[in-house]
């Protein structure tokens, strides 16, 4: 079962790393589309129209499809003034309850946000723009994003609760602990030396 836990966890992590991938690259076309209208703007007294528009709904789906993998990472942000002075036992236990609380609040926002895109479908709202985009379409891109962090912290909530039952401190936190300074420092340092060898091999 922890194998198969484990797993899942690496495929969640690769899925969700294209994620990122694909809203960066939505982000930086928004930002092309942004700049290219400013230019013509400029130059020609004409705009494309709606690149403002499409920036926002890129820039909310971008930020739902993230989600996942910052949590993955651990790289979202913990205050750890305490937390690093704390047993291994007790910080277990705290970072399986971030977990659960933050596996609670994303439920409850993922539940409104499905209330949002079925009033739109059901509705058949469209923007005030002169696009009149239907408003499903970025919020169910959004709301897929939503649906996804729910899912995968399901399965991180899943592995630590195993973990705890079990006294694995440790694998719970490699899975959900903050990222203390060394350990941030050390991957920089890691980083760098990644750099160096490739720089070296070019």
């Amino acid at each position: 079962m922890g194998t198969q836990s484990h797993s899942m966890l690496v495929w969640a992590t690769t899925v969700s790393r294209w994620g990122v991938w694909g809203g960066g690259i939505l982000t930086l076309l928004s930002a092309c589309l942004v700049c290219f209208d400013v230019i013509v703007r400029k130059l020609f007294a004409i705009s494309v129209g709606g690149a403002d528009e499409l920036s926002g709904y890129a820039f909310a789906i971008s930020t739902t499809w993230s989600l996942a993998l910052v949590v993955l990472e651990r790289a979202n942000v913990r205050v750890d003034i305490l937390y690093q002075h704390f047993s291994i036992r007790v910080a277990a236990i705290l970072d399986w309850v971030s977990l659960v609380a933050l596996a609670v609040f994303l439920t409850m926002l993922t539940r409104y946000s499905y209330e949002v895109l079925t009033t739109s479908w059901v509705q058949k709202s469209f923007a005030n723009t002169p696009l009149a985009t239907p408003l499903w379409i970025p919020q169910g891109l959004w709301f897929i994003g939503m649906v996804w962090m729910v899912f995968v912290l399901a399965l991180m909530l899943s592995r630590a609760s195993r973990a705890l039952v079990t006294g694995d401190y440790q694998s719970i936190n490699e899975l959900a602990g903050a990222r203390l300074s060394q350990e941030e420092a050390l991957d920089e340092a890691q980083a760098g030396q990644r750099r160096v060898q490739e720089d070296r091999t070019l």
